[in-house]
């Protein structure tokens, strides 16, 4: 049998455009267009369509995807560390073009109908390739050589938009102002790069984490992956568990169960981070106070009934929520520290979890049906938030890399 030079059938079956998914639903809803518009992001999805239209075989079709999903990584890059024109007056710090221009594209995929055929497969592996082009994690490049360090941040995208379309998450902000900077420390420069995931339980049971990750934490010299967490606090997760708890995701899919990983036989109910969370505890940061959260549950040895422990697991016990909990930011902690653990480097490579305050809306904007989508206070507190996030990265590097 003949195959392509993509890997696919010479003559592959044609599928009907899938169904889209309740995220991609979502961006029909006022609140999306408007962040689009004001951001002047609501013509990518237009631009890419055109693009695509241009393939003329699955071949150039992958090409134009990974192409353009680059494209509108690096566009919301550049926008939120202030080079080029900011499109329109949200300010450049927002994450949240990004989400809603990337959904539009994919639309795009999941409706396209192209002349020469494509199968269900084919069309899934697009969508992927232009997942991971626009969420940064066909981006991360590392400068060559000694005398610099090499940082590895992670943020999410928005979620719980059923509650509030506006929501914004201030760990994909961070990813955004954060990418391809230096921060200058006494022991010499730390380069960072970043990359977004989704919030959705299928794309981790599927690897996207240890996929995006396995390449450079051997390269790196500290990781941390960050997400949104409690009001009004930043917590260094100091334990992550194996469990799912079920909430709903971005898609309003949930899953109750054990972390799905490969080689199950082998895995532990807890990881711990390696981050040096005394130093920065102790450090002055920001204006956000920063815990050491040491808090799990668990099913104790022999018991069948799940328990807080404030100083976290013990012996031989099941876990049933990390510090951070038991949704997607555990699960991402999780799998990064499990990694670095497989991989041999829990005792030579920093890493592990932060957890950002949430990010609110000014007094007087609370109401998602009648609120607007951004205010000063808003504002405020997403940029207030990254940059300490940024001075907790600082100050991991300084205390655990000389």
């Amino acid at each position: 049998m003949a195959l392509l030079a993509s890997g696919g059938l010479a003559s592959p079956a044609t599928a009907a455009p899938t169904p889209l998914t309740v995220e991609e639903q979502r961006l029909d809803r006022a609140v999306p267009q408007e962040i689009l518009r004001r951001s002047g992001f609501d013509t990518a999805a237009e631009e890419f369509a055109r693009a695509l239209g241009s393939a003329h075989s699955y071949a150039q079709a992958q090409r134009v995807v990974v192409r353009q999903g680059s494209a509108l990584w690096q566009r919301a890059v550049a926008r939120a560390q202030g080079r080029g024109p900011a499109g329109g007056d949200l300010s450049r710090d927002d994450d949240r073009p990004l989400y809603w221009a990337r959904l539009g594209m994919t639309r795009e995929v999941r409706g396209w109908e192209p002349e020469f055929g494509l199968g269900d497969a084919q069309r899934a592996r697009l969508i992927g390739a232009l997942e991971r082009a626009s969420r940064g994690q066909e981006d991360i490049r590392f400068p060559r050589g000694k005398g610099i360090k090499r940082i590895l941040v992670t943020g999410f995208d928005p979620f719980t938009l059923d509650r509030d379309v506006r929501i914004s998450n201030p760990s994909g902000a961070t990813a955004l102002a954060l990418d391809g900077t230096v921060i200058e420390t006494e022991d010499g420069p730390a380069r960072i790069e970043t990359a977004v995931f989704p919030v959705r339980w299928q794309d981790f049971a599927d690897g996207v984490v240890e996929r995006t990750l396995r390449p450079y934490l051997k390269e790196v010299d500290l990781f941390t992956t960050v997400s949104q967490g409690r009001v009004g606090r930043f917590d260094i997760e100091r334990t992550n568990g194996a469990w799912r708890g079920g909430f709903p995701d971005n898609d309003t899919i949930g899953r109750t169960e054990t972390v799905p990983v490969t080689d199950p036989a082998t895995q532990p109910q807890w990881t711990s981070t390696t981050l040096p969370y005394e130093a920065i505890v102790g450090a002055s940061t920001g204006r956000f106070p920063v815990y050491d959260n040491t808090s799990v549950t668990e099913i104790p040895a022999g018991g069948t009934e799940a328990v807080v422990r404030p100083e976290g697991p013990t012996a031989g016990s099941t876990a049933r929520a990390g510090g951070g909990g038991n949704y997607l930011s555990n699960e991402i902690a999780y799998r990064a520290t499990l990694l670095r653990d497989r991989l041999g480097l829990h005792d030579v490579l920093p890493g592990g979890h932060v957890h950002t305050p949430v990010l609110q809306f000014g007094t007087g904007n609370t109401d998602p049906a009648t609120g607007a989508v951004t205010d000063p206070e808003f504002v405020r507190n997403r940029l207030d938030i990254v940059a300490q996030v940024r001075a907790i990265v600082a100050v991991a590097i300084t205390s655990s890399i000389s």
